[in-house]
């Protein structure tokens, strides 16, 4: 027998001693909650205002302009209760949301400045014109600016360019031009009289042109070079590794005529002509 059955029959011994009547009272039932329903419609309507004023705040602009107002007075001026909510709302939106009075600012400053931008165009435009029209006046004339004369040395290079015809000496790498550079030895000149053809020791060398060899050293800073003449164009062929050929000899181009090298004042195996 179970405790709450020990306590009943305990009751009903004692009522009926006493001639009362006893009503059996069970305990009492824990109340419900709100059912599945009444809460899913309670989810809905609150998504649906929170929705609203997501909404609302996105597109603020519109609802805080002149148009969307005169639309609202128009139904709210028929209900004064309406009316004075009206108030009040647009009242504190306007105090945190002061957009549209934003926006006229802006409009007209972005007016203004289309209008200085606009005159000064048309300023611009007329002082063009009135340069034109004093150009027009001052003398008429229409002559050609002249060209600037070349000097003597590029006159000498483009007639060298056009009666001589020349191959590349070797196959390798540019690795210095002509004119001023940056060395890393102090030996090695900043103005380079030549230009430089990075390949490895032993590398043949061809002639560039036909000529004569007048000079066939090993002395002085080329190392081992030549010096070879044709008509007024003389070409050096500078730190060669092993000379072919001996001075008064005659070369045609293509001709092979040495080895490339590192002699004289050199920094790396080039071969400089």
């Amino acid at each position: 027998m179970s405790v709450e059955e020990k306590i009943r029959r305990a009751e009903e011994i004692y009522h009926r001693r006493n001639g009362n009547t006893y009503l059996y009272r069970s305990t009492p039932k824990e109340k419900k909650g709100p059912s599945l329903m009444s809460r899913m419609i309670r989810q809905i309507i609150v998504c649906f205002i929170i929705y609203g004023i997501f909404y609302v705040v996105t597109n603020r602009e519109y609802f805080l302009s002149n148009e969307f107002q005169t639309k609202v007075q128009e139904v709210v001026a028929q209900n004064e209760t309406l009316n004075n909510a009206y108030q009040y709302i647009m009242g504190y939106l306007q105090k945190y949301f002061p957009i549209e009075e934003k926006n006229e600012n802006s409009t007209q400053e972005q007016n203004q400045d289309e209008n200085a931008q606009n005159q000064t165009q048309t300023t611009e435009t007329t002082s063009e014109q009135n340069l034109d029209t004093n150009d027009e006046n001052i003398g008429g004339s229409t002559e050609d600016i002249p060209e600037e004369e070349k000097t003597q040395e590029q006159k000498d290079v483009e007639a060298i360019k056009n009666t001589t015809s020349f191959i590349l000496p070797v196959q390798g790498t540019i690795s210095s031009t002509f004119g001023w550079r940056t060395p890393t030895t102090k030996t090695v000149p900043k103005y380079h009289t030549g230009l430089d053809i990075a390949a490895e020791t032993g590398t043949v060398i061809k002639a560039a042109t036909d000529g004569t060899i007048i000079l066939a050293s090993s002395e002085g800073d080329y190392g081992n070079h030549y010096k070879i003449q044709l008509n007024d164009i003389v070409i050096i062929y500078a730190h060669c590794s092993k000379l072919y050929l001996k001075e008064g000899d005659s070369v045609y181009q293509g001709q092979e005529i040495a080895e490339v090298g590192s002699t004289g004042n050199s920094t790396r195996t080039t071969f400089t002509f």
